[in-house]
């Protein structure tokens, strides 16, 4: 099972699980010509994408997903609030929807959605399984719910957001309202949130923690990726970009992959 981060941050989120046979993309927050770029770069073959599944309706998720769509000939797996929201002109053949903790079965692929908190219309995250690995995409989260525990609980790699550092936030230069829109129960995960996930909830086989969706303003990777290290026994840490793909990491252990485990934002 490989799975890469294309982008992560306020500027484009896309992530990309797969095996040999077939994958699927969580959002699509860049344009379809760089996601394919940065797919070809990291010698990804988007041919196995089987289909794109939408966390929510913010530009930076899916500013890309209508070309991509149209160009992979792939359906787009959208609730019909976020549909609503986001104002896609998605082709109705390309369409379908899901619910709330109902597996889909793409191939041999099972994504099973679950709801979130988020400042959106009907926000969710995944969990994405082929035979007995889950690998998990968890960002834009306003808090640590228990369907969330449950789930990282399971994972054998997750990318977990970890937006900021709660004294950059507060010192820093942005006004009060977005302030308390980013720490609130409908914005997004802090380091010390995330962090405490990771330490109390973590599954023994939890080989991979991807950082993501960090600010650039109210975080820095090395803050970020020491605090976690201290805590990471087993597992690797890797800080991921919101300028480039991620290198490709690998559960089956059938490739070998050049692993970064911290870049630079």
């Amino acid at each position: 099972m490989q799975f890469v981060s294309l982008n992560s941050g306020s500027n484009g989120n896309c992530y990309y699980v797969g095996n040999d046979h077939d994958a699927v993309v969580v959002d699509a927050g860049l344009s379809c010509r760089e996601l394919l770029r940065r797919m070809q770069q990291r010698e990804v073959d988007h041919q196995r994408i089987r289909a794109i599944f939408i966390s929510h309706e913010h530009t930076d998720h899916i500013k890309g997903v209508d070309v991509l769509s149209r160009k992979l000939n792939v359906p787009v797996y959208i609730t019909e609030a976020t549909h609503r929201s986001a104002r896609l002109t998605l082709s109705p053949a390309l369409r379908r929807s899901f619910q709330h903790n109902t597996s889909v079965q793409i191939n041999s692929l099972l994504v099973m959605p679950f709801r979130k908190a988020h400042d959106a219309a009907e926000p969710f995250s995944f969990t994405i399984q082929s035979s007995d690995k889950v690998v998990g995409v968890f960002t834009d989260i306003g808090y640590v719910c228990n369907e969330l525990r449950h789930h990282f609980s399971k994972c054998h790699a997750a990318f977990l957001e970890a937006n900021y550092d709660d004294e950059m936030l507060q010192n820093g230069p942005y006004p009060y309202y977005l302030k308390k829109r980013i720490s609130g129960n409908d914005g997004h995960l802090s380091n010390q949130q995330a962090l405490e996930l990771f330490i109390q909830h973590r599954a023994p086989h939890l080989s991979h923690l991807i950082l993501s969706h960090l600010s650039r303003e109210n975080n820095h990777p090395d803050i970020v990726y020491q605090l976690f290290q201290q805590h990471a026994q087993d597992t690797l840490i890797h800080v991921a970009s919101r300028d480039e793909a991620s290198p490709v990491f690998d559960l089956s252990g059938n490739r070998q992959t050049v692993v970064q485990t911290h870049l630079a934002l």
